[in-house]
């Protein structure tokens, strides 16, 4: 549905990838435009504003300029308690986000995904499925170029979009074809009040534009999504998946066996139940068990069939930092799992590498409890190095449960530390369980010194 921005005045607040793309779709159908960012711009992003002419201000929020505006589209990473929102909010201008103003500009149908963790996996290994099947799609949402500049051109048939709650939070028109809810599991909760429920409801408004004609995919193993699911009223196609046999709920995927994936989706298959071979894919561990029943089901809805699936499969490479193998030393493979910076990402690692291990861990503490690790690193960790400034919590919960435990706020230290400990058939893991701001700029940055200081350590 087009909207035209003639006249109108659309200011952008904060200016990464999703700002900018909204600042020039927005130029791009007839809007005045302003960005405003409290912080720096990058120079990349400020030589595309200056290029197309649009005005911007860094280091400073103009409240004069921001509430002049007919709408406004403010970055996911913009909390609600910032004095420019608690004005905008006061004067009652319409904020939406990139998401929906991109949504009103194209013809494409979508497969949206959400969830605390695997959100990233599910997308790329989702877009990669459509792709190897001659689909023309586009990769958008928290991964791939901003959704908004791509619909500039609108070229596509197809996008696959990440989205995170915070970006859910903004969003009242974008209608998905097919939605999918992964997991909900406690993360972000200083932004929802310390509210779990609340976490969940923002989670599951992706659902809030279903109707019959739209799928909606959902983890049913998830005690969280059931719970509040049941307080949506959705009158949609309901997809559940799951890890087990579920003789309560009729599953329109679930394993049959550790390789096969049965789906079962009337809608869209005529000769009833089939079977999907997974057998052949690279993805390591459980939670890649949940993010695979996601992403098949979801190209199975958008028209793939099951041969397509099963030859995409093989090709796929996850993104970095995530269960990524590095390298070897000495026959021990070394993987790099930085992008795991919560409790619950770092369980799915530990349960997923089916060998002994070799364990590096910490960084900044997001008020971790580390209780339910602990089952896991009794049976299966051998060592565990902590890397981060501040180890006493790690080493409270872990001393006495690993026999070995040691620290080191050097990451070719810890890398050198965990080759002399290992032996032939363990796995060396890097899988922090905290973010990573006290020694490196961010997960990626970790991840990389990792993986570098792991390919030095094997040329010596």
């Amino acid at each position: 549905m087009q909207h035209s921005g003639e006249g109108k005045k659309l200011v952008i607040l904060g200016s990464g990838e999703s700002g900018v793309g909204a600042a020039l779709l927005g130029q791009a159908k007839g809007y005045d435009v302003f960005v405003s960012d409290g912080g720096a711009l990058k120079p990349a992003y400020k030589d595309k504003l200056t290029q197309a002419g649009i005005r911007f201000e860094e280091g400073a929020h103009t409240l004069e300029e921001i509430l002049a505006a007919d709408e406004i589209v403010k970055s996911p990473g913009i909390p609600e308690k910032a004095p420019v929102m608690q004005a905008v909010r006061e004067k009652g201008i319409k904020v939406l986000s990139e998401i929906d103003l991109a949504s009103r500009y194209t013809r494409a149908q979508s497969i949206a995904i959400t969830g605390t963790n695997g959100k990233t996996t599910t997308t790329l290994l989702t877009y990669h499925l459509l792709k190897e099947a001659g689909y023309n799609v586009g990769l958008a949402g928290n991964v791939g170029h901003s959704f908004a500049e791509q619909v500039i051109e609108d070229t596509f048939d197809w996008f696959v979009l990440e989205l995170s709650s915070f970006q859910l939070d903004d969003t009242y028109d974008y209608t998905p074809t097919v939605a999918v809810l992964l997991n909900i599991t406690p993360d972000h909760l200083d932004r929802y009040h310390y509210r779990i429920e609340e976490y969940a409801q923002a989670k599951l408004r992706i659902t809030r534009n279903l109707d019959s004609s739209s799928y909606f995919i959902y983890n049913a193993d998830d005690r969280l999504i059931q719970q509040e699911y049941q307080s949506v009223f959705v009158d949609t196609n309901d997809l559940p998946f799951s890890l087990h046999q579920r003789p309560d709920i009729r599953c329109a995927a679930r394993y049959v066996s550790e390789t096969t994936l049965r789906l079962d989706v009337p809608q869209v298959q005529d000769e009833g139940p089939e079977d999907v071979s997974i057998a052949r894919s690279p993805l390591i561990g459980q939670h890649n068990r949940q993010n695979m029943a996601a992403a098949v089901l979801a190209a199975r809805v958008a028209g793939l069939s099951v041969e397509q699936l099963e030859a995409a499969l093989p090709s796929f490479s996850n993104a970095a930092h995530r269960l990524q193998p590095v390298g070897e030393i000495n026959g021990v493979p070394f993987i790099n799992d930085s992008k795991a910076t919560n409790v619950e990402a770092a369980w799915y690692a530990l349960d997923g590498v089916k060998a002994p291990l070799v364990w590096i861990a910490g960084g900044t503490d997001k008020g971790n409890d580390y209780a339910t690790l602990l089952p896991l690193a009794r049976e299966k960790v051998k060592a565990l190095i902590c890397l981060g400034v501040d180890n006493a919590k790690l080493r409270a919960a872990f001393d006495g449960v690993v026999p070995v435990v040691e620290e080191t706020q050097d990451v070719r230290e810890a890398v050198r530390r965990a080759a002399a400990l290992a032996q032939p058939g363990d796995v060396v893991l890097l899988s922090p369980a905290c973010a990573s701001f006290d020694l490196f700029k961010n997960y990626e940055d970790r991840g990389r010194q990792f993986a570098q200081a792991v390919g030095e350590l094997a040329k010596s």
